[in-house]
C-alpha cells in the first residue's frame, strides 16, 4: 500500500507493498517526523521504504527512510521484525547524520 500526506509542510510518502499503513503506523511516522525537525527545520520530504521479503519462517522486513534536505539527501535501513522499532532506529539513524552534515 502507498501512502502519501503533507504533514507540517513535508511530504510523506511511504510505500509499503506487503503492508497496509494503518492510523498508528501514522503517528509513530509524524512523531518520528517531528524528532528530525529538531535537528533540521529544512526537511522538505522523506520517504519511507517497508518490505517483507521470503517465504515461510524466513520472513524478513525490511525499512529504509530517506530524508529530504536541501543538499544531498540522507539514507537509513534497518532490517527486523518489530516495525516501530525499525521505524524509531533509521529515525535516530538519520539524526546522527544530520549532525554530521551540521559539524561540516
Amino acid at each position: 500500500m502507498n501512502y502519501t500526506e503533507n504533514y507540517r509542510g513535508i511530504k510523506i510518502d511511504v510505500q509499503s507493498p506487503h503492508m497496509e499503513v494503518s492510523e498508528v503506523v501514522q503517528i509513530e511516522l509524524r512523531s518520528c517526523i517531528d524528532k528530525l525537525t529538531r535537528f533540521a527545520d529544512d526537511i522538505n520530504e522523506v520517504d519511507v521504504y517497508i518490505n517483507k521479503e521470503g517465504h515461510g519462517g524466513a520472513i524478513t522486513t525490511n525499512m529504509g527512510m530517506r530524508v529530504g534536505l536541501p543538499g544531498p539527501d540522507i539514507y537509513a535501513a534497518e532490517d527486523g521484525d518489530n516495525w516501530t522499532g525499525m521505524l524509531k532506529a533509521v529515525t535516530d539513524k538519520n539524526i546522527r547524520q544530520i549532525q554530521k552534515l551540521k559539524q561540516q
